[in-house]
């Protein structure tokens, strides 16, 4: 029998309310100082120096163990194909990376030779939830580490993903990698305070706006993302990035979204007070983190507008994937620099992009 890509996504008559439940075990350097740590009150942002929650488990930090499954159209996957890279850890967590459709079910590996994942052998990441979970009754969601030797999937809690992968895998960090989290001071809370701003009223605010089940739900979430828009713009207009001089973490978690916005969620979202393009700061500014190694080289654009539209069947019922918008844009210059700042800091750029990693150049406008 045939699966429908057709997934619920819009309850008629409510708003959209995003499920954040997910599976808390942790990959960490230390696990017994993991385990003796006390837990913290639950964000929906992810957390450093946190204990593990109530029946979470600590896996030990093992270079070549795990696989992080994340599909290049999901924004979601995206920050945590974008942190990898930036702090080279290419050898040490191998990267898999799913279609850009998926049916009710699963993700599905069929971009890969006979439709598997070539390490992991399974066709529906679906099978690697079951291994760890035979009755794992949530959605299947990337991104994902998935433990090699099992198959069993061990976290796909991505807020805590990113934050872990620059605190517990430093022993693998690239020389020269990126300072992405600040040292615990006035520094590291505002960034905290800026990204909770940012996932819920921007990166999970196109969501509230594009699954929005009534006109009340869809004009209070469309108020809500224009006015975090607009301090957004206000914030950029002064300073290069989020925090000031140097890429962190908010950026990551910010371009995600951006690199997005008028290819989806102007249209297809109905996010429609304006175009990205027409906010000279932020628009400046997300076209200089997609010129930065570790950012626009993670993006293919195809994959991003076949994932939404055919997927959500629900809002898009004829599957047809629009042609525009025009992408060569990304590639003007920015005059960011500006403003000054270094983007990482004290450390480099990562080097070249992996062969086997590439994105199809037919999908993006670096060249």
């Amino acid at each position: 029998m045939e699966h429908s890509t057709r997934g619920a996504y819009v309850t008629g008559g409510r708003e959209f309310t995003r499920d954040t439940q997910y599976i808390e075990d942790r990959i960490v350097a230390d696990v017994d100082a993991a385990r003796r740590a006390p837990a913290l009150p639950p964000t929906k942002v992810g957390q450093i120096g946190a204990g593990l929650r109530e029946g979470a488990q600590a896996w030990p930090v093992e270079p070549g163990r795990y696989r992080l499954v994340a599909a290049r159209a999901c924004p979601w996957a995206n920050r945590a194909i974008i942190v990898r890279r930036l702090l080279g850890l290419e050898d040490a967590v191998s990267l898999g990376l799913p279609g850009p459709t998926h049916d009710a079910r699963s993700w599905t590996f069929d971009l890969d030779p006979d439709g598997r994942d070539p390490v992991l052998g399974t066709q529906r990441l679906q099978e690697n939830y079951l291994a760890r979970f035979p009755d794992y009754p949530r959605g299947i969601t990337v991104p994902a580490m998935v433990d090699v030797p099992s198959g069993g999937v061990v976290t796909n809690d991505y807020p805590q993903l990113t934050l872990d992968l620059s605190t517990e895998w430093t022993a693998f960090h690239r020389e020269g990698a990126p300072q992405l989290i600040p040292d615990a001071g006035p520094e590291r809370d505002e960034m905290f305070e800026v990204i909770e701003r940012i996932f819920t009223e921007v990166n999970n605010g196109v969501y509230r706006c594009g699954f929005a089940g009534s006109q009340e739900a869809y004009d209070s979430a469309y108020a809500r993302l224009w006015t975090a828009m607009d301090w957004l713009e206000e914030r950029l207009s002064g300073r290069r990035y989020l925090m000031g001089e140097r890429i962190t973490e908010a950026d990551v978690r910010l371009f995600t979204t951006l690199v997005r916005f008028d290819p989806v969620y102007h249209g297809h979202f109905k996010c429609n007070r304006n175009r990205l393009v027409e906010m000279p700061a932020l628009w400046a500014y997300a076209r200089d983190l997609f010129q930065t190694p570790g950012f626009g080289d993670t993006v293919d654009f195809a994959q991003i507008k076949a994932h939404y539209y055919v997927v959500h069947e629900d809002i898009n019922p004829t599957g047809i994937i629009p042609q525009g918008p025009d992408l060569s844009g990304w590639m003007s210059a920015h005059r960011r620099d500006e403003l000054g700042g270094r983007p990482f800091g004290d450390g480099t750029p990562p080097g070249p992009v992996r062969e086997d990693e590439r994105v199809d150049p037919a999908h993006t406008p670096l060249r």
